[in-house]
């Protein structure tokens, strides 16, 4: 059993108890990261790209207003397909992962270089990236600060930090409470507000560039998950299998309630309370 609770004097929501570092691995089924290739998550894989049209676009404007040159590493890469999206428009993404399955995918199926490793002993050179990215990344690690750290050693003079995680200050989580899908117990182990991710990002050396409240991958989705969790596309994958018409009837059911969302997901990014905080950050001077 877990609990999130919240500190008497920073605020920060953290998950209780903590999880010894060679248990978090326990919580991850080995198809968490990506789907197996079958006619239905083929047809997943062409959703998302489309809605990851959204995050291409984030990261492309902060690599050439950067102008800053180098590779660009997207940490917790997974099956390496926004690494690919990028690298198909003229970027030289590569990708970082803990996962050997997610780096060989990467590898295999989007044709993604990948370093498979323990992100806070990188074997690369320090100021060897012009952008490092961090979607849904920093939620899930023990040690948010030394990663924030590591990306800094990383980065290029005037390059570009892109971190996106859960917003704990939005509408959805005060509507949905602990049913809301950014909470994930126990994968989640901390929920992040934007106000407290830019004063950790600013005490480790960045400052905040742009932020971005909405995602269309993320947040319509993630609604419709803590509307109806039967019918999200991994819950249903990790815990059973299905037929391949059953899977595709629910698939529809969960894209049709998604697109309901939509324009909800919309109002509250427009007020500043959506559901992900996307934020752009360059290293101090």
């Amino acid at each position: 059993m877990f609990s999130v609770v919240e500190c008497g004097q920073c605020q920060l929501l953290r998950l209780f108890p903590r999880i010894p570092a060679d248990e978090l691995k326990n919580y991850y089924p080995p198809d968490y990261y990506f789907a197996p290739d079958d006619g239905v998550s083929q047809a997943a894989e062409i959703y998302r790209r489309l809605v990851l049209g959204d995050h291409v676009r984030f990261v492309k404007r902060a690599a050439r207003q950067s102008g800053v040159a180098g590779p660009l590493l997207d940490v917790g890469c997974s099956g390496g397909l926004l690494a690919r999206l990028l690298r198909d428009d003229g970027l030289p993404a590569m990708g970082f992962d803990n996962s050997t399955d997610a780096a060989v995918r990467a590898w295999r199926v989007n044709g993604v270089p990948v370093v498979c490793g323990d992100f806070l002993n990188a074997p690369l050179k320090d100021h060897s990236c012009s952008v490092v990215t961090m979607f849904h990344v920093l939620e899930h690690v023990l040690a948010p600060k030394e990663f924030l750290q590591a990306a800094r050693r990383l980065l290029k003079p005037g390059g570009r930090l892109i971190v996106q995680v859960p917003n704990a200050a939005s509408w959805q989580f005060l509507m949905f409470g602990e049913r809301w899908n950014g909470v994930d117990v126990p994968r989640h182990l901390w929920n992040f507000r934007a106000a407290e991710l830019e004063s950790l990002l600013k005490t480790c050396g960045y400052e905040i560039v742009r932020r971005k409240f909405f995602s269309l991958r993320d947040n319509p989705a993630g609604m419709a998950t803590s509307l109806a969790p039967s019918l999200d596309p991994m819950s249903r994958r990790v815990r059973h299998r299905e037929s391949a018409t059953k899977a595709m009837l629910k698939n529809l059911a969960y894209l049709g309630l998604t697109v309901a969302c939509l324009p909800f997901a919309i109002l509250e990014a427009a007020c500043g309370a959506g559901s992900t905080v996307m934020i752009e950050a360059k290293p101090t001077s």
